[in-house]
């Protein structure tokens, strides 16, 4: 399945980032996660990143035609070409119109929805950390260091309790329109999102042969 052209989508807490992250490295694809790209420039102080960490620090959805060019410069990077992985993009239907001319005359292979209740996100997103040097993210259960490089984990600036909750309102009122714009296409695969990460795993995988299976 290299090559593959992958959306996963799911509200704030689902567990999209450590799923993308994992099918990414089982299937040989580029994971690009929009949300760690801001938090990069936000990191680096360019003035480009203290417009975005705004957005974020409010729980806002960042505009657009702003989104959209860095997703446009990322698919161009050589890794993008062997297939990819897409973490946090798009997240309006606007947004995925976008996708699809940015990917014209190829289209996306799958989408798949992580589906979690909200009270189990909002449980993973109060214990979520992320790590100061490399941005890397983890849940409650992490360490006290990065096992990545090594930085010290600290809760995310943008994880107050204010923000989380404008991100889920977002989601069901932006976001969540995905789901009936790709079911139109039919290239969604709704996935159960809770319990072990190992089993998530499983059944994304599953989900994804399955898709290929089809059209052999």
């Amino acid at each position: 399945m290299s090559g593959s052209k992958l959306v996963i989508l799911g509200r704030q807490g689902s567990g999209k980032g450590t799923q993308a992250e994992r099918v990414a490295g089982r299937l040989g694809l580029a994971r690009i996660a929009t949300g760690d790209i801001f938090r990069e420039a936000a990191r680096t102080g360019s003035p480009y990143g203290e417009q975005v960490q705004a957005y974020m620090r409010e729980g806002d959805l960042v505009p657009d035609d702003v989104v959209v060019d860095v997703v446009r410069q990322r698919l161009a990077e050589p890794d993008a070409g062997e297939g990819f992985i897409l973490d946090g993009f798009p997240r309006t239907v606007g947004q995925a119109r976008a996708l699809d001319e940015l990917l014209d005359p190829e289209h996306l292979d799958l989408v798949i929805e992580l589906e979690v209740p909200t009270e189990v996100a909002l449980e993973r997103l109060a214990g979520r950390r992320v790590c100061l040097d490399c941005g890397r993210t983890y849940g409650p259960e992490s360490g006290p260091r990065c096992a990545r490089c090594g930085g010290p984990l600290a809760t995310r600036q943008d994880d107050t309790e204010a923000a989380i909750r404008r991100r889920l309102d977002l989601y069901a009122t932006q976001t969540e329109p995905l789901v009936e714009y790709y079911l139109a296409q039919d290239r969604l695969a709704s996935i159960d999102g809770t319990g072990d990460p190992d089993a998530v795993t499983s059944r994304v995988l599953r989900s994804i042969e399955g898709r290929f299976s089809r059209r052999s």
